[in-house]
């Protein structure tokens, strides 16, 4: 069983539809009323309950409502609740969700289950995990109507483009391609970590088991594999869309340019990562496509969307996004922001709001070029970089998820960094201030892992040594910056 409603799989492509043609103004009072409902739900929540309730203790006046302001019927600004951080949300995990019957205990046996990826949590919800780049890993549930509006977003954005007027005078224009058409969609490929509940791979599991027709225009590549086996599925699979994180596609690109793969995809869709800023016209060239670029979380699954100038617009008809500096104080548009804080619209099941997302953000605050009027952001996120080693064939390039994937979920690994300090040294830094104990197990685990994948990659000569300094956080984006090629410095 997996987590769906055809009433609300309707309903939101008509509200998503619908929104596109909206200016501004009139969307923020769509938000406002949907932030009402999610609050209205969040008192079903223990830990929700508490906040609201210091909230209101704090303000004996209505506020007046400006800029980054979201009002509420009750006259309670947003800004008067206190910001929530993942840590703060996972101990008190079963005080944040207004559904009785979640308990962590048995969400966490759920997502030990790799056969359960894209099933119901008790019939009738979606749970999706985070990686530890904030200091610290998360759980989401999310029920369905937010699945709904989630797919709805990626369809009729994402992948048709910015909703402006047409020539023709309609105000949105029908995917080129359409990973939502049953059966006739495009062939497919997900080339992303695949053996957890993350959001995207999650995702397409679920969407894959709703639709029998579609497995066969659908490919989920890991990858954990060497980029051997991965450029030799793409060749035999021949995909017309690909979707996966930066750094994956900047050595597809590599590959390709090679000679060593062969396709010929219509459009490239990225996420997960921070983008060079070569990246694009790198991809245009080496394939000859479209590229769009995803902005999400396992918090919310699609935050926004690139347009055809490159620039990325915020569903801000279902996402609420605040800048904010280190003190939780809102920045101006144009100042890059330390973190920014999300209010999900959508889902009531673990009501999120305010939630310390930890991703840079800077609102650019005019008009973009594509001429949609959906808030315009940089952002700054991950920024792992790919590493090589020499192999006994030659250099072998290693993806930073990849890396990443094995030492969190096979070392049970949350705080660690990784630095490629020349061709045959890989320096592992781990958290120093543990206990001892702790640290020496960690560390074994992590050797153990980190050797076995290298020798998987035909590099078992290379020298895993120990860093003498706990990870350092990247003071732009204010996460650890898990995967570090120095040998490229």
């Amino acid at each position: 069983m997996v987590p769906f409603n055809p009433w609300h799989c309707v309903l939101s492509i008509g509200q998503v539809m619908a929104a596109n043609v909206l200016d501004a103004p009139t969307r923020a009072g769509l938000a406002r009323r949907r932030l009402d409902s999610v609050l209205r739900a969040a008192q079903r929540s223990g830990l929700n309950r508490q906040r609201l309730a210091a909230a209101q203790a704090r303000v004996s006046t209505p506020m007046a409502d400006g800029r980054g302001s979201c009002q509420t019927e009750a006259g309670l600004p947003l800004e008067a609740i206190e910001p929530l951080t993942r840590a703060e949300l996972m101990a008190r995990f079963d005080e944040s969700v207004t559904d009785p019957a979640i308990r962590l205990e048995s969400v966490r046996a759920f997502i030990a289950d790799p056969d359960r990826i894209g099933d119901a949590y008790l019939g009738r919800h979606a749970v999706w995990t985070s990686s530890g780049s904030t200091g610290s890993p998360g759980i989401f549930i999310h029920d369905t109507w937010a699945l709904s509006i989630y797919d709805a977003l990626d369809c009729l954005r994402l992948c048709a483009g910015p909703p402006v007027q047409n020539r023709k005078g309609w105000p949105w224009t029908l995917p080129p391609v359409n990973p939502l058409h049953p059966g006739f969609g495009p062939r497919l490929a997900l080339l992303a970590a695949s053996n957890g509940h993350f959001a995207g791979v999650a995702s397409l599991t679920r969407l894959m088991r709703l639709t029998p027709t579609w497995p066969p225009h659908i490919q989920i590549i890991s990858i954990l594999q060497p980029i051997e086996t991965i450029v030799e599925s793409l060749n035999r699979f021949q995909p017309e869309v690909i979707a996966s994180y930066p750094s994956a596609a900047g050595l597809l690109a590599q590959e390709q340019i090679n000679g060593r793969l062969n396709i010929a995809p219509r459009a490239f869709w990225l996420g997960g990562e921070q983008s060079a800023s070569t990246l694009h016209e790198t991809l245009k060239s080496a394939f000859n496509c479209q590229v769009r670029e995803a902005y999400g979380a396992s918090e919310f699954l699609s935050i926004g969307w690139s347009c055809d100038e490159g620039v990325v617009h915020i569903n801000d008809d279902w996402v609420v996004l605040e800048p904010v500096d280190k003190h939780y104080r809102p920045v101006e548009p144009g100042q890059r922001s330390h973190t920014v804080l999300l209010t999900n619209l959508a889902n009531q099941v673990q009501p999120l709001i305010r939630y310390d997302l930890g991703d840079s953000l800077t609102f650019l605050g005019q008009a973009c070029r594509c001429g949609s009027s959906f808030p315009a952001v940089t952002i700054e996120g991950r920024r792992d970089e790919v590493i090589a080693f020499q192999g006994k064939r030659g250099m072998v390039q290693l993806l930073p998820l990849a890396l990443v994937t094995v030492l969190e979920d096979e070392a049970n690994a949350i705080n660690f960094q990784l630095i490629a300090r020349d061709t045959d040294t890989l320096e592992l830094r781990l958290d120093l201030s543990q206990s001892r104990a702790a640290l020496d197990t960690l560390r074994g685990a992590c050797h153990r892992v980190l050797g076995e994948y290298l020798n998987r990659c035909g590099l078992d000569q290379v020298l895993i040594v120990d860093g003498l300094c706990s990870p350092v956080r990247d003071a732009r984006s204010g996460k650890v910056r898990r995967v570090i090629n120095a040998c490229a410095r």
